[in-house]
């Protein structure tokens, strides 16, 4: 089902989260919440549909609610009762941005990669340098870029928002997920 589908009962779906954008613009918190878990749902199924990555869709859906929350906090939705429309339409302009994102960060990793990093040195030094390197290698490429910006050209959350064209709450947010997928792979099994 499509963002703003038009099937039994979604008109009274749409009238919902018209309500619910309404009350966002006015300033109320619970609306936000509850507008986000009306329509995550639907954002996370349509980016799986889109970039088939449980992961990318999580971060897609995040940054699709965050802009349509902004948004209607700014007052720049115009047609609140077609809420489901602009939504889409914020979906296939965050995924072209991801898309761009993925160019920009596959260029960076190919610029400072595993150079930036030392990793090839590391890798020979002691067994837990290894593993580190291993898991390290078994992160997504933007995982990887996040983490390599941040700990060995120590660059701020801003400045790597920046240069990934990201939000620098998404940085953090890449950054505390990628060191807790290292960590959970150091604890497992060598």
């Amino acid at each position: 089902m499509s963002i703003a589908a038009q099937a039994p009962g979604a008109s009274d779906d749409a009238r919902a989260d018209a309500a619910l954008a309404r009350r966002v613009m006015e300033g109320d918190p619970a609306a936000e919440s509850e507008l986000c878990r009306r329509l995550m749902p639907r954002v996370h199924a349509w980016g799986m549909k889109h970039t088939g990555d449980e992961v990318a869709a999580l971060d897609l859906g995040q940054q699709v609610l965050m802009t349509v929350l902004e948004a209607l906090r700014d007052r720049r939705v115009v047609e609140i009762d077609r809420l489901g429309a602009y939504v889409f339409g914020v979906c296939k302009r965050s995924l072209l941005a991801l898309r761009s994102g993925e160019r920009r960060r596959a260029e960076l990793l190919d610029r400072f990669g595993m150079s930036l990093v030392g990793f090839d040195e590391i890798a020979q030094t002691a067994p837990d340098r290894r593993r580190l390197a291993t898991c390290f290698e078994r992160l997504a490429p933007r995982s990887r870029t996040v983490l390599a910006l941040s700990f060995f050209a120590d660059r701020s959350a801003d400045e790597i928002a920046c240069e990934l064209d990201t939000s620098a709450g998404n940085v953090r947010v890449l950054r505390h997920r990628a060191l807790e997928q290292l960590r959970t792979c150091m604890e497992g099994a060598s």
